[in-house]
């Protein structure tokens, strides 16, 4: 099958455009398409009816006129003005960057509820685009932007689509609360969460399986990870979670935050963040990203910066306050990470030296795993145990102090 090509449409609006034309760029070949070409335009005053000028449209077709391409307005459309748009340019598709990360999220999603989400996305953003007969769908014809629901099913029935969505967001209202349970449970249990998160193809899933030897899928691509995963990690002898989420993206739509919400749920309720941040690109522009998404996903717990990539970097190179250089692919400085993440969960913790004399063993058992033991030594009159103690247990050790 031949690859779609998609050409860019670039609107200059102020801010850093070039950052944001590579960007759409990557989401491209993420997508599985080629890049063809771009135009870039500037915006003094937005069309209401096609974004950018009608005049500058009719020369872009009449340039590209019998190619067959697939034009990305690299920004947000209305949907009269998607239907505008493609109208002015021959009727050929037209998608936003909306739909462009919608569909690379139907490609990757894996578990059921990835998927759940990735629909859910989809036809909340596609129903207002729905007019009449679904013209502006029924000039897709596959590739970008129809895969997830099916473009018959979104043409047949609006009120179809409405009670697919309802039928949907109870469906993730359930899952969101059986996650609220185990993440109740874990707290009671005392099971310490460390949520990987950061801009998008920054490294996250690399680090998750430098630091646990898993081997969770890790490439060049952006959206490589949507699902969560989580491993099993241990510092300093206490047993930790670790769980990898889905990238963040600079101007990510809000619908894209909202639908995926309860996903990134795990990382709002972690005891600590580590937000990875790719040292030999535009860390400054990641680092404020992710944390204005934190923000508006309501995370208040403490944060390590993580710097990746640090053996990339050339020239001088001045990380941020306090953050942590690293280079997952290469296993450099995982352990002053490792003692960084342990000095900030500190606070949950004791370290202690406990003596249990043999006559008392059987209490001590029955408190056992409650702590984290280091290091056991048997002595003549009992056992030397060097111990990790969560300051919630802590007194029911005073004894063996």
């Amino acid at each position: 099958m031949e690859q779609e090509k998609i050409y860019v449409i670039q609107p200059i609006l102020g801010g850093d455009h070039r950052a944001l034309h590579e960007e759409a760029v990557s989401l491209i070949g993420s997508a599985g398409a080629l890049y063809a070409g771009s135009l870039f335009q500037t915006v003094r005053e937005i069309n209401p009816a096609t974004f950018l000028g009608e005049g500058k449209l009719k020369e872009l077709n009449e340039r590209l006129a019998g190619l067959d391409l697939t034009f990305l307005f690299n920004g947000e459309l209305s949907p009269s003005q998607t239907l505008n748009v493609s109208k002015a340019l021959g009727g050929r598709k037209v998608i936003d960057r909306t739909t462009l990360i919608l569909d690379i999220f139907a490609q990757r999603a894996q578990s059921s509820e990835g998927k759940l989400q990735v629909e859910l996305a989809q036809l909340k953003y596609l129903y207002p685009r729905l007019k009449g007969k679904g013209e502006a769908l029924s000039r897709l014809g596959g590739g970008v932007g129809t895969r997830g629901p099916g473009e018959t099913q979104l043409e047949t029935d609006r009120r179809h689509i409405r009670a697919r969505i309802r039928s949907l967001e109870g469906k993730l209202a359930e899952i969101e609360r059986r996650r609220e349970l185990l993440s109740a449970r874990r707290k009671k249990q005392g099971v310490i969460t460390v949520a990987l998160v950061g801009y998008t193809n920054t490294g996250k899933s690399t680090l998750l399986n430098a630091l646990t030897g898993s081997d969770v899928l890790a490439q060049d691509a952006l959206f490589a990870t949507l699902d969560p995963t989580s491993r099993a990690l241990e510092v300093e002898g206490v047993p930790l979670l670790l769980i990898d989420t889905v990238g963040f993206l600079r101007e990510l739509p809000h619908r894209l935050i909202e639908a995926f919400h309860s996903t990134l749920e795990s990382a709002v309720n972690a005891d600590l963040a580590l937000i990875v941040c790719d040292a030999a690109g535009d860390h400054e522009m990641q680092l404020s990203t992710t944390l204005d998404t934190l923000k508006e996903l309501g995370f208040s717990a403490p944060y390590l910066v993580v710097m990746n990539q640090c053996d990339r970097v050339e020239g001088d190179f001045i990380p941020p306050k306090d953050a942590v250089c690293i280079s997952a692919k290469q296993k450099k400085g995982l352990d002053a990470l490792k003692r960084r993440m342990f000095a900030a969960l500190s606070h949950r913790f004791v370290r202690a030296r406990l003596f249990v004399p043999y006559a008392r063993m059987q209490e001590y058992a029955a408190l056992r795993g409650l702590l984290y033991e280091r290091n056991v030594e048997y002595t003549d009159d009992g056992m030397a145990v060097s111990a990790v103690i969560p300051v919630a247990h802590s007194r029911s050790f005073a004894c063996f102090l």
